[in-house]
This record gives structure tokens, C-alpha cells and sequence, in this order.
């Protein structure tokens, strides 16, 4: 689409706000710019002024790793929740909260290294949290048995009302290294 397209059938903003409104998905930043047909550079300018102009509302453009998603303010969520019938059904354990926090903040990282941390078994809440989407399964560890390596999610960063990785608080006096 050329800048004069543009002109006359909206904005390129007003194009990315409405693709980003039917995903239902994670959407990367260069689909985006090869089905606007624009640079990658505009698009995130784009993006830019949509997070912009976003600030202080109902609404929040997520971004993480390449992908963005719109998502809905998190300080919204507990009307949200009532709205949808969704009260109180989101509690996670003390074990999951746990190794979430170890997986949120050691990414991407193994079962085993989460068991050494914890000192327990954590397969069960492992699956606990891979069933409500909270982890992913990102790759695999280059290391005998090839353990699987876990990080994040999107709805994570939804559940908690973060925009990102980098929006996590900080661990008084606690040296967190990421392995990303």
C-alpha cells in the first residue's frame, strides 16, 4: 500500500489498530509490514504512536520479542473478570505462583533446574501452568537428554498486567540473571 493509499483509505495507524483488533493472536512486526507493504521501521513508529496515544486508557498494545498484541489495561481486569463471570476462577497455587516467578524471571530455563531452585518435583504445576497458558515450551536445551526449555506467554504478561519482561519488580538484593 503506498503512502497515497494511505491518505485516502486511512491511516497507517488506524490500519495497524484495526489488524491488531481482529487478531486473535500475537501478530509479528513483519506480518505486519508485508501485508501493509511498508517498511518494518514504519510500522514500529506506527506502533509507537498507537501505544501513545493508548496511554491512560481502556486499552494497551503489548509488545514482546517482534509480536504485539492488544490487550485491554490491566488495572481494568477485576471488571473485566465480574463482566465475563470470571471472579476468583484464576487462582494459582502458592507452588505455581512459585515456579512462575522462578520461570518469569531464570527464562528459558528446564524442569530440572526449576526442581534444583525449589527443591521439589515441579511436573504438576509445570502442567498446571501449560494448560492456563501462563508458559510456553521455547526450544530445547543443547545438553544430554535435550531437556526442555520453558519461558512466558503472552497471557502471562495479561494476567499480571505487564507490558513486559522488563516491567517484572525487581528481587531485593537477589542478582537475577536471565538465560536469554
Amino acid at each position: 500500500m503506498t503512502d497515497r493509499e494511505f491518505s485516502t483509505n486511512g491511516s497507517l495507524t488506524s490500519h495497524i489498530e484495526s489488524l491488531l483488533f481482529v487478531a486473535n493472536e500475537p501478530v509479528a512486526l513483519r506480518d505486519l509490514a508485508q501485508t501493509l507493504d511498508v517498511p518494518t521501521r514504519e510500522i514500529n513508529d506506527a506502533v509507537d504512536g498507537l501505544c501513545a496515544a493508548y496511554a491512560g486508557r481502556g486499552l494497551r498494545i503489548q509488545r514482546v520479542n517482534g509480536l504485539i498484541q492488544m490487550v485491554t489495561a490491566p488495572e481494568t481486569a477485576p471488571a473485566i473478570e465480574r463482566f465475563l463471570g470470571l471472579e476468583l476462577s484464576g487462582k494459582l497455587s502458592e507452588a505455581a505462583m512459585e515456579t512462575l516467578s522462578i520461570v518469569a524471571y531464570r527464562q528459558p530455563i528446564t524442569r530440572p533446574q526449576i526442581d534444583a531452585i525449589r527443591g521439589v518435583n515441579s511436573d504438576s504445576v509445570l502442567r498446571t501452568l501449560l494448560s492456563r497458558g501462563l508458559i510456553e515450551e521455547v526450544g530445547r536445551l543443547d545438553a544430554v537428554g535435550r531437556p526442555i526449555l520453558y519461558g512466558t506467554t503472552f497471557e502471562f504478561l495479561q494476567h499480571f498486567g505487564l507490558e513486559s519482561l522488563d516491567d517484572l519488580p525487581p528481587l531485593n538484593g537477589i542478582d537475577v540473571k536471565r538465560n536469554t
